[in-house]
């Protein structure tokens, strides 16, 4: 019935921050039968502060969550104080909440002399001041002060707006505006609105190639400019080209771009890799042969070697993996390991053997290495062997520590250790895993057989944990001042605008930078990109540099408070009341299905936040008595998803494993799953479901789950906090 979204080649999945969630005011949220419900409470950890260094605590910040309504008597008194950047930040939100009403002279009073006294976003106030006069009426007043904008800022990239307003009369300003600010979104208007006049615009068409990559309308600019304009577009445009099919998973066409981009190791190697991933053999050869003769030494050569060896006949392969077994080591163990399994269809017994001892004794931290050991160790156990299962799983606790394998092996170990009768053994890998892999699926499955009340397949149904939410939003990494100011704020839209006027490296991002603008754009709703962008941080980054940064990041509360946000909390709260469901269980299916995008679509046709296929929107509209609704509608869709997943629950006893199982795979599999598997081990029926994405998304939506639970309760935190000191 429901569909998740599938996992992106080459590696994982993620998470997200909504526009309210990184450190604003908590919202109160109860329930009357359902036990304590969301509570007020402040920041849980981390180290990226609030609060700008050198400023006494803000008493504006923590109502920046608030609607106008709530916060207006509160900014009108601080904003009538003595001068202080409180009084600063009071007036200026004032000032926009009365601009959104339509109150543009009510506004006018509080921008009166903050332009002087509020420095850091001086041109903002004035651009709010252009935009109270629009909304009160008064053209003439608005155009002088458009005009007073664009001579004061005209290096500032808010003139766009003035340029865009004035433009209305004098299109020449949209020239202007295109060519000294390209990124800016209302330059993009301009050109969009251009090129509908007159298609045929290669600068229009390259400004957007460069600036507008997340358009819908982007494939209509990529194929003009392949169709039209090939033979004149630069290597740089073709590198920009392939970054857009590759981010969109359209491995074919960004390899056909990437082999006509500038030259580089990673162009070349994605040359292949495309071609590799659509079965275009001959040409995916071709490319890895290229970037071998060209980058003989490059780090991306030794993954190609890898690549390659993998399509070409096994007698011609055996050259290419002894020349990444000498020349990269961090690629030695791969390729030994398929040296191996190439000598063995040779019935080369010894030598297979030599090889892949040689993997295990000096490439032991390899990843492909630690799969191997994965898969032995899962035979023996198969077999009843649970001490050689052990023995193959355990040093993978302690050569692959940064692998995603490694909490499933030392979770499997300490319940391995268990069976054997080594209950002490048992106990600390089960707290390794706890205190190592915190955010893992088996973080969570680890703290329940420690005693630690969170919830088992049969009881998270009927838990109402106490969830508790930052005060205030943290400062941004990157991004000017005035991005930093405008996002703690509250103003999504300003921020997001701004720093789509200052971004430059979309292709190549710091890590601040990545992370800034997946934050800035969870500010604005796109929910599923800000997602990927802060969980994609670490997929194509290996410096030491930029793994030190990721894991500084990761280390923040901000980080993790982005990756599981609390979008569509009223309705969340109201049908999770209705179902008698913990809230935090529909929650966390939610981010797995849509990432918390209601307008989204799968290619089986299931719609919105929870995924409701249209027959079963309509078999439930039956069920519930209700003839008018919207799948796309989040209202609508929670409702009706809210009741499948309690359906489900009814089905199973209650029990959420099966119930989550069969709202990805549907009733009929899951029963025969249970009548093949048996019900003696949940783990192991885990570990069992066939279906490769019914059994990740049964782990991901309880790792989902229990992500909540230890970010923001602060019972659970406060455990946690334990085990790490200990670890």
């Amino acid at each position: 019935m429901l569909r998740r979204l599938r996992n992106p080649i080459p590696l994982a999945v993620g998470a997200g921050l909504s526009a309210l969630l990184i450190g604003t005011t908590l919202l109160v949220m109860r329930w009357s039968n359902l036990g304590q419900g969301w509570s007020v409470g402040g920041q849980l950890g981390g180290q990226i502060s609030s609060q700008s260094k050198g400023q006494p605590k803000s008493t504006v910040l923590p109502l920046v969550a608030l609607s106008a309504s709530q916060r207006a008597s509160q900014l009108e008194a601080i904003a009538s104080g003595s001068k202080s950047l409180d009084r600063n930040r009071a007036r200026f939100l004032l000032a926009d909440d009365l601009i959104q009403q339509k109150q543009g002279k009510k506004a006018l009073t509080w921008l009166e002399g903050l332009e002087q006294d509020y420095q850091v976003l001086a041109p903002q106030v004035a651009l709010k001041r252009a935009q109270a006069y629009e909304v009160s009426g008064d053209k003439a007043k608005a155009n002088a002060a458009w005009q007073e904008l664009l001579e004061r800022y005209g290096e500032n990239s808010v003139a766009a707006e003035a340029l865009f307003a004035l433009g209305r009369n004098d299109p020449k300003l949209y020239d202007q505006a295109i060519a000294s600010f390209p990124s800016h979104p209302r330059s993009i208007e301009i050109a969009w609105t251009r090129l509908k006049q007159n298609p045929n615009q290669l600068s229009l068409l390259l400004l957007l190639l460069n600036h507008d990559t997340d358009s819908k309308q982007i494939n209509t600019v990529l194929e003009a400019l392949q169709n039209k304009y090939a033979a004149q577009l630069k290597p740089e445009d073709w590198e920009a080209i392939a970054y857009i099919y590759w981010d969109r998973f359209d491995y074919d066409k960004a390899g056909q771009a990437y082999a006509k981009a500038t030259r580089t190791p990673l162009n070349l190697y994605r040359a292949g890799r495309g071609r590799q991933l659509r079965g275009k053999r001959a040409e995916a050869i071709a490319a890895y042969q290229q970037l071998l003769r060209e980058f003989p030494n490059a780090k991306d050569t030794g993954l190609g070697l890898i690549r390659l060896a993998q399509l070409v006949p096994s007698q011609q392969a055996l050259p290419y993996l002894e020349m990444a077994i000498n020349k990269f080591p961090e690629k030695a163990g791969e390729a030994l390991l398929a040296k191996a399994k190439i000598l063995d269809a040779t019935n080369s017994t010894k030598s297979a053997s030599q090889a892949r001892q040689l993997a295990l004794s000096k490439y032991a931290d390899s990843e492909a290495v630690g799969e191997y050991r994965w898969s032995k160790a899962q035979g023996r156990a198969k077999a009843g062997d649970f001490l050689g299962a052990w023995q193959w799983a355990q040093p993978i606790t302690k050569n692959n520590t940064d692998s995603e394998l490694a909490p499933k092996a030392a979770f499997w170990v300490g319940k391995w250790a268990t069976r054997l009768g080594h209950q002490k053994d048992g106990k600390a890998s089960f707290e390794y895993v706890l205190s190592n892999y915190p955010e893992s699926y088996y973080a969570w499955r680890s703290a329940g057989i420690l005693g630690l009340d969170v919830g088992t397949f049969n009881t998270v149904r009927d838990m109402t944990p106490q969830v508790v939410r930052p005060f205030e939003r943290s400062l941004l990494p990157a991004g000017s001042e005035a991005v930093k100011e405008l996002y703690q704020l509250g103003q999504n839209d300003d921020a997001w605008t701004l720093w789509q006027a200052e971004f430059r490296d979309r292709i190549q991002p710091t890590v601040a930078q990545q992370f800034t603008d997946g934050v800035l754009r969870l500010g604005v709703g796109q929910n599923i990109k800000g997602i990927t962008k802060v969980e994609s941080l670490g997929w194509w980054r290996d410096t030491p540099e930029e793994r030190s940064q990721i894991s500084a990041l990761k280390q923040e509360s901000a980080y993790w408070h982005a990756l599981y946000p609390f979008p569509f909390l009223e309705y969340i709260e109201n049908w999770s009341q209705e179902r008698k469901l913990n809230p935090l269980l529909v929650t966390a299916l939610m981010r797995q299905e849509s990432r918390f995008e209601p307008g989204i679509r799968s290619s089986a046709g299931a719609m919105g936040l929870m995924q409701v296929m249209p027959a079963t929107g309509a078999w439930i509209a039956q069920a519930i008595n209700t003839k008018s609704y919207a799948l796309d509608n989040p209202n609508d869709n929670i409702k009706f998803g809210t009741w499948y997943l309690d359906h489900t629950h009814e089905t199973y006893s209650n029990n959420s494993m099966f119930a989550v199982a069969s709202y990805n795979a549907g009733p009929g599999n899951v029963s025969k799953w249970i009548k093949d598997i048996g019900l003696s081990d949940p783990d192991e029926f885990v570990e069992a479901v066939p279906f490769v994405e019914t059994q990740g998304y049964i782990k991901h939506v309880f790792e989902n789950y229990w992500n909540y639970l230890r970010l923001y309760n602060p019972q659970m935190s406060e455990i946690l906090s334990r085990y790490r000191a200990r670890g």
